[in-house]
C-alpha cells in the first residue's frame, strides 16, 4: 500500500494515521523497520519534524520502537497490543510464563482441530531445528527454533485474534523462552514431540494437556 502525500491541515495526526494504517494491514509487520526520516518525509511531501513528532507518538503509544543507530521498528500491530506488551516487560518471569501458558494451552487446542497439512510442516520444521540445536548446544539457534515451534502452533489455531495477540508479545515471548532454556539443566530438555503428535492426530485434549505439562514445568523450575 503506497503512502499518499499529505497537505491539508493537521498534519501530525494525518501522518500518524497513515503509519498507523500500514501496521494494522500489515504492511509493516511486527519486527519490520520503517522507512527512514528522511524517506517517510519525502513519501508524505511533510517536514521532518512533523514525521518526528508522529514517530515519537505512536512510539509512546507502544507501536513503535525507536533505536538510536538502528533506526525505527514496529514494535506492536495495536496500541492495545503494544499497552500489553509494555505490562509483560515489567512483570517478573514468573507472570509471563502464566501469560504463556494461558495463550499457548488454548493454541494448542485450537491448533489440534483446525491444523492443515501445510501447518504441520511448519511444525515439523521448526520442531527438527530445535532439535538439532539442542543435540549440538546452539542455544541461541535452540531459543529461535523453540519460539518458531511455538509460533507454528499458534499459527494453526487460524484465529486471526490470538495469532495477532501473540505477535504483540513476541519478544516478551522470546526471552522467556531464553530465560527458560539458561535454567534448564544441561542435558535435559522438555520434548515437544508429544505436543505436535497430538496436535497431528487431531487430539484437542491431549493436545492441551501436553502444552499444561511443559509450561507447568517451565513454572516449577522457575520456582527453583
Amino acid at each position: 500500500m503506497p503512502l499518499a502525500s499529505t497537505r491539508r491541515t493537521g498534519l501530525v495526526d494525518q501522518v500518524i494515521s497513515q503509519l498507523r494504517t500500514q501496521i494494522d494491514s500489515g504492511e509493516w509487520d511486527v519486527g519490520d523497520r520503517i522507512p527512514t526520516e528522511s524517506e517517510l518525509s519525502d513519501q508524505l511531501e511533510v517536514g521532518r519534524n512533523t514525521v518526528r513528532e508522529a514517530v515519537r507518538a505512536l512510539a509512546h503509544a507502544g507501536l513503535l520502537e525507536i533505536r538510536q543507530g538502528a533506526g525505527t521498528f514496529v514494535r506492536a500491530s495495536s496500541e492495545l497490543g503494544g499497552a500489553l506488551r509494555r505490562r509483560l516487560e515489567r512483570s517478573r518471569m514468573r507472570e509471563n510464563l502464566e501469560v504463556r501458558r494461558a495463550l499457548e494451552m488454548e493454541a494448542a487446542r485450537l491448533a489440534a482441530g483446525r491444523r492443515s497439512d501445510e501447518d504441520l510442516a511448519d511444525i515439523d520444521r521448526a520442531l527438527a531445528l530445535r532439535d538439532t540445536a539442542w543435540r549440538e548446544r546452539d542455544m541461541s539457534s535452540f531459543v529461535e527454533a523453540d519460539f518458531t515451534f511455538h509460533r507454528a502452533v499458534v499459527n494453526a489455531t487460524h484465529n486471526p485474534l490470538l495469532i495477532e495477540l501473540y505477535d504483540d508479545i513476541a519478544s516478551v515471548v522470546y526471552d522467556s523462552i531464553a530465560q527458560s532454556a539458561l535454567i534448564q539443566a544441561p542435558q535435559e530438555d522438555l520434548d515437544h514431540r508429544r505436543l505436535a503428535d497430538a496436535i497431528r492426530a487431531g487430539d484437542e485434549g491431549e493436545a492441551l494437556r501436553e502444552a499444561a505439562c511443559y509450561l507447568d514445568e517451565l513454572l516449577a523450575r522457575a520456582d527453583d
